[in-house]
């Protein structure tokens, strides 16, 4: 991360997401540190607002590393999760297994599962939420990232073949628009914040669009149709700000200047921390 504050980076949610940190603004037993603009974050936060969890938002810009947010985390990452007077924890997915484990629907009818109740449907959502953090996200970044045309068409074609190979391990669209068919879940949220950069940071910075001819299967028209499906909930739209508010943050990953922890792991070849 940087060590001083990028002047273009906006302090804070604007949008649908501006009224939900309003609304989680009291005091609560947990905390989710979060940065506005952080897809990894974005993860967290759906997962709290589908679920109905009670928590309080606490806006952190990661560039600067606060003395109190290095108490709740000491790599200075967001997200992570206060719990008041137990634990602090950490790492996006770690904290979506944590929420199902802490507020599971079996002891509350009013708390929405986020995976499915069959042992072998949960291991396939692990499965392919591991597909999304090691194949779909770093292509995201190595895309956006690259400066060259060769760099650029390489992270392009390793984005597109990620989202390939999940979309054909969805569902039949006839059963449902979600990853399971019927039952929006995990696998879900894993993916969804970089799509929703897909319109706007990917194609303004790099003219992305998603195929047009699906070829065997009709894989994009079912991508399409999953996309539209998650972008409209209430619990993902709750957690979005003004669209062109993220464009300064994703400029310097345009360019390549940024050093964020993502931004250094992706020039290096690494995995993303």
């Amino acid at each position: 991360m940087l060590s001083s504050i990028p002047d273009d980076t906006f302090p804070h949610a604007t949008g649908l997401a501006a009224e939900t940190v309003q609304a989680h603004s009291k005091e609560e037993d947990l905390v989710l540190w979060a940065s506005w603009f952080c897809p990894f974050v974005q993860r967290v936060w759906i997962a709290l607002e589908e679920k109905g969890v009670p928590y309080r938002y606490h806006e952190v810009n990661p560039y600067k590393k606060e003395k109190e947010f290095l108490q709740v985390n000491p790599l200075g990452l967001v997200p992570a999760i206060e719990l008041k007077g137990k634990a602090t924890l950490w790492e996006s997915l770690v904290l979506l297994q944590y929420l199902e484990d802490a507020y599971p629907s079996s002891s509350n009818s009013n708390v929405t599962p986020l995976l499915p109740e069959d042992p072998i449907d949960r291991a396939k959502a692990r499965i392919w939420i591991d597909h999304v953090s090691k194949k779909i996200v770093p292509a995201f970044y190595t895309f956006l990232q690259g400066q060259t045309k060769e760099e650029q068409a390489g992270g392009r074609e390793k984005l597109l073949a990620g989202l390939e190979k999940l979309v054909r391990a969805m569902a039949p669209l006839s059963s449902g628009p979600y990853f399971f068919g019927p039952h929006f879940s995990l696998v879900d949220i894993s993916l969804i914040p970089w799509v929703l950069r897909f319109p706007t940071v990917l194609k303004k910075y790099r003219n992305f669009e998603l195929p047009t001819e699906d070829g065997e299967g009709d894989v994009w028209k079912r991508f399409k149709e999953w996309e539209a499906a998650v972008a409209s909930r209430q619990g993902v739209l709750n957690t979005v700000s003004d669209e062109e508010k993220y464009f300064g943050v994703y400029k310097r990953y345009a360019d390549n200047s940024t050093q964020s922890e993502v931004a250094q792991a992706t020039r290096a070849g690494k995995p993303l921390p």
